[in-house]
């Protein structure tokens, strides 16, 4: 079972501030779910969670637009926040003293008879991560690959380099129709963006 909630606010950094929707996604059963992003609405969140427990708070990167609901929502549901720790410096930007538990490559998640497996795959930021469900053909990919192309790369800790090498080592190694669930905007599969992204890169991006 995947869900989508839809919520809007501002994503800040380097001084900049630009109005964002982003997607939130609940994965799981009927009892049970996982929370991938904790976007600017907590209440709408866990509105959409009802009496399902949440076993965990998944945050893909710490740009503060995907975790700016993460301590509220975490008070509502009591569940942990997991983050890669290559994000401290973004997660401090916003949170000085909300704790948040590590997460590493390779490792598993799971809830309702739905595991994640944790792909690290900076570039967008530094502890970016994607979490590929095999049993249901998904990986959500934050801002790390959209519909069209990769995330951005042109503000502070991100590197273009990197995230085509996260791209290429990581995502398109999946199974092409595997289907990508993004942090803003529409789904697509990995066999449309490994065709998006030979295209990007002609154009000399």
């Amino acid at each position: 079972m995947i869900d989508r909630v839809v919520t809007s606010g501002t994503f800040s950094l380097d001084g900049g501030t630009w109005d964002v929707d982003n997607n939130v996604w609940i994965v799981g059963s009927a009892s049970e779910v996982l929370i991938v992003d904790a976007a600017h609405d907590a209440a709408a969140i866990t509105e959409r969670v009802g009496d399902r427990e949440v076993k965990a708070i998944v945050c893909t990167h710490a740009h503060n637009d995907h975790i700016d609901a993460a301590a509220d929502l975490a008070a509502r549901t009591g569940a942990p926040i997991l983050l890669h720790p290559a994000d401290q410096v973004l997660w401090e930007m916003v949170y000085t003293d909300l704790p948040y538990t590590p997460i590493e490559d390779g490792q598993v998640l799971s809830a309702g008879g739905i595991e994640l497996t944790v792909l690290h795959t900076p570039g967008h930021a530094p502890g970016a991560v994607c979490l590929y469900g095999a049993d249901i053909g998904a990986v959500f990919t934050g801002d790390t690959l959209f519909n069209g192309g990769p995330g951005a790369t042109g503000r502070s800790f991100s590197s273009f380099d990197t995230i085509i090498e996260s791209i290429k080592e990581r995502l398109l190694a999946l199974p092409p129709a595997t289907a990508v669930h993004t942090g803003h905007g529409a789904s697509t599969s990995i066999g449309a963006e490994a065709g998006h992204l030979e295209e990007w890169l002609a154009r000399g991006h």
